[in-house]
């Protein structure tokens, strides 16, 4: 069993068809079709079942499968670093972040841009969930992500906490004065709660944090998107709770902020990158000359 063989299986099984496969690898079908054969004889273990519409992996193969793309990767990797260490600061940049962190990001990719005109970025904006699969993928190196998540396989990075606050339609506020509003007052209005799903996140956040002290809130409406949330509350369905700096980025008007009274309601963001995979110099220099400042 070599490299090249792997390779190809691994290629067969992302196609789904050989045909398909020998299409991709720019190769004939008998040739890529010998060499599965070859490679279930040499581990003597039938490593794909053909039937007359798809291929199904036997258990042997599903093994082979993810231990192969798990290899693949890694010589991508040894190939990237190899090149990198004569090259210097160059190449692609691949983060993830989520909407309410970009408008510290951009400020940081442009500095670092400067400093670095040979490193080109691929941005991606998602929920924590989604950034967290990505960066598990491969797809990209870095994520500026909101916790709770399971953080197990990531290397951790704290960013500076801020607060939740509450925001409520302005027509609502009889008094102008009025900068805060208390945990009690929150759980008797109708609620909308930015909920994306996957993991614990921000929605189970914030409705322990009320249960916690003995409320019940009245949730109304959720929703994956912030800009539409806003919108909501805007038009008078419903008051929110997001963290503050969501707001930066949002030119609505008609919105009233304030403070959330009692123990302060935290968002905490972390940049995160997968654990024992090698990082491009790129992403190195970013973690040590941009991520301290955001």
């Amino acid at each position: 069993m070599n490299l090249k063989q792997i390779f190809y299986f691994v290629t067969i099984v992302n196609e789904g068809q050989i045909t398909r496969a020998a299409h991709k690898l720019h190769m004939a079908q008998p040739p890529l079709s010998y060499q599965l054969k070859k490679l279930e004889q040499e581990l003597g273990v039938l490593l794909i079942e053909r039937t007359v519409k798809r291929l199904n992996l036997t258990k042997e193969g599903e093994i082979l499968y993810k231990k192969g793309v798990a290899l693949l990767k890694q010589v991508e990797n040894i190939k990237k670093e190899i090149e990198e260490t004569g090259k210097g600061v160059q190449g692609d940049l691949a983060i993830g972040c989520v909407k309410s962190y970009f408008d510290k990001l951009s400020s940081k990719i442009m500095l670092f841009h400067k400093s670095h005109p040979n490193v080109t970025f691929q941005l991606r904006s998602g929920a924590t969930s989604d950034l967290v699969k990505s960066l598990q993928k491969g797809n990209i190196e870095l994520a500026i992500v909101k916790l709770p998540f399971e953080m197990d396989n990531f290397e951790i990075l704290p960013l500076p906490d801020e607060p939740y606050i509450a925001v409520i339609p302005e027509n609502w506020n009889s008094d102008n004065s009025k900068e805060s509003i208390s945990l009690e007052e929150l759980a008797k209005l109708p609620l909308l709660l930015l909920h994306r799903g996957g993991g614990i996140g921000q929605f189970r956040t914030i409705i322990n944090h009320f249960k916690h002290y003995g409320y019940e809130p009245k949730i109304v409406c959720e929703c994956p998107d912030v800009a539409i949330l806003l919108n909501l509350v805007v038009l008078g369905m419903g008051a929110s709770i997001v963290p503050k700096s969501t707001l930066l980025t949002s030119s609505l008007t008609g919105l009233k902020k304030l403070n959330i009274e009692g123990k302060p309601l935290i968002s905490e963001s972390v940049v995160i990158w997968k654990k024992n995979r090698y990082l491009s110099k790129s992403a190195e220099n970013f973690i040590k000359t941009q991520i301290p400042h955001l």
